[in-house]
């Protein structure tokens, strides 16, 4: 008897039929979220606002918000934030989860079982640009995110002067490499080449000449 190999199910786990003689079946490897898929966490960016308080502990928290408003700690430019006796974090690339857990490491020199809660009071930095041809360029924060088209929206649309099928995203790479990705409105808006309308990433810059 031929034994067949099961498909793929949409959740993501592969199941192994054992074969003959075999007691075991090799455990498949965890899903992994892509950049832009929905299952994807999000990270926190330089700029956004944290808010983190340490149960029992009322003296370890974020500074005072100007106004009055909830106490917040600031992710300066370089990713960075300052908490008490924690000292300097890096926060780039870290889910919240992350950080609550690095902290929780860290707290726990100094207090017995710390419970540490980190959640994002306000997303800044996760900023895109559109510039040129539209008619309000400037930057703005997605929440939590959008894509190509969303963008051009945001933006006001383009305007009559613009070159709709010379559209370029420029991005950078972690590695700090630059691309151009093109983007086709015409295709787009006839529902042609749709897969052009991608997620963007914080720091993406459309460019409509």
């Amino acid at each position: 008897m031929r034994l067949r190999l099961p498909h793929l199910l949409s959740c993501g786990i592969l199941f192994v039929l054992p074969f003959a003689g075999s007691v075991s079946a090799a455990a498949a490897p965890p899903a992994v979220a892509r950049a832009g898929s929905p299952e994807a966490a999000y990270t926190v960016k330089p700029g956004d606002i944290l808010s983190i308080s340490v149960w029992k502990e009322p003296d370890l928290s974020g500074p005072a918000a100007p106004g009055g408003g909830p106490p917040g700690v600031l992710v300066r430019p370089d990713g960075m934030f300052s908490f008490p006796l924690a000292g300097q974090m890096d926060a780039r690339g870290k889910t919240v989860q992350e950080l609550q857990q690095m902290l929780t490491e860290k707290l726990r020199k100094y207090i017995s079982d710390p419970v540490v809660t980190v959640s994002i009071q306000e997303i800044k930095g996760n900023k895109v640009y559109v510039i040129g041809q539209v008619n309000k360029p400037g930057d703005f924060v997605v929440n939590p995110k959008v894509d190509v088209m969303q963008a051009l929206s945001m933006a006001g649309g383009t305007t009559p002067f613009a070159a709709l099928g010379d559209i370029m995203i420029l991005r950078r790479t972690d590695t700090g490499q630059q691309q151009a990705l093109p983007f086709r409105y015409t295709d787009v808006v006839r529902g042609k080449n749709l897969d052009q309308n991608i997620t963007l990433q914080a720091g993406d810059v459309v460019v409509v000449p």
